[in-house]
């Protein structure tokens, strides 16, 4: 049996040094109901219930997360954002089908899933179904700093949902935290990633606020570019893009700051009463 290798740094790359990805950005191709704003950073269906798949702009690079959180919900509607990957070009598409599911995914090559807290985990041959099923980490855990995936350990920090700055605010965030508000709440955090494997293959993973849901499937073109799918569908409303701005290099200095002040207060709602520019007040509250 292969022996289990420590796991690094998110993009710590296994042979020549890569250069760091771009910041995720929406594809300009997307369902016919679907406006992304001029960033590029955040997608709205304005209409219906349905043609709101979406595409990451760039393919992602092994172990980056392509994080989206859940701005806007819609009541009326059944069902909720679908995530997952795939290996066509989005620009290749004639027309973007209407349902990522199973419109998008019976064209091959598209790996989606229904966001809920329990994806069909894929067991490795020979394992047990159960541990499939098992969550892959206790609860207890997951207030570590880094959440590990395979060989990648990425910072959990802003894989996590915040709740907007209130009376409340500093026990919603112990919610989003922990975990166990319901996966596609307002302002939950939704990532997809895949990991490559020694056989040529990748495994896709979908993180929700800061936990591993598992493998969701196997077997993926890990040579293939892959692109990210979101599906804006149903109750889901509106999503914006969350940049990890440090996915191959170390954390940027506003960064770091933030990270001092959030753990010198209480609660957020204490950050008002610092004596910091307004700009970085915000920063440390919303982001």
């Amino acid at each position: 049996m292969a022996a289990v290798s420590d796991p690094v740094e998110l993009g710590a790359p296994w042979g020549p040094v890569r250069s760091e990805p771009p910041p995720t950005r929406f594809h300009p191709v997307h369902g016919a109901n679907i406006r992304v704003d001029p960033s590029g950073t955040r997608a709205t269906r304005v209409e219906s219930f349905a043609h709101g798949v979406c595409f990451s702009r760039e393919p992602l690079a092994p172990g980056q997360v392509f994080l989206v959180e859940i701005e806007e919900k819609e009541l009326g509607w059944c069902g909720h954002l679908r995530l997952g990957l795939t290996a066509l070009d989005p620009a290749s598409l004639t027309i973007v089908p209407e349902f990522s599911l199973p419109d998008l995914v019976s064209l091959g090559h598209t790996w989606v899933f229904a966001i809920t807290r329990h994806h069909n985990r894929v067991p490795r041959e020979g394992r047990p179904e159960a541990e499939a099923a098992a969550p892959s980490r206790p609860p207890a855990l997951l207030m570590e700093p880094y959440l590990c995936i395979e060989q990648y350990r990425i910072p959990r920090d802003r894989l996590v949902g915040r709740s907007r700055p209130g009376l409340y605010s500093h026990l919603l965030d112990q919610l989003y935290e922990l975990n166990v508000l319901p996966p596609t709440a307002r302002r939950s955090r939704l990532g997809v990633l895949f990991c490559p494997r020694p056989d040529g293959t990748a495994d896709m993973h979908i993180v929700i606020n800061g936990e591993d849901m598992g493998p969701s499937a196997r077997g993926l073109p890990a040579t293939q570019p892959l692109y990210a799918v979101v599906d804006v569908f149903a109750s889901t409303k509106s999503v914006r893009l969350v940049q990890l701005d440090f996915l191959f290099t170390v954390p940027s200095l506003q960064t770091l700051c933030r990270l001092v002040i959030q753990r010198s207060v209480v609660h957020r709602l204490a950050i008002d009463g610092l004596h910091l520019p307004k700009g970085l007040k915000d920063f440390c509250k919303y982001e």
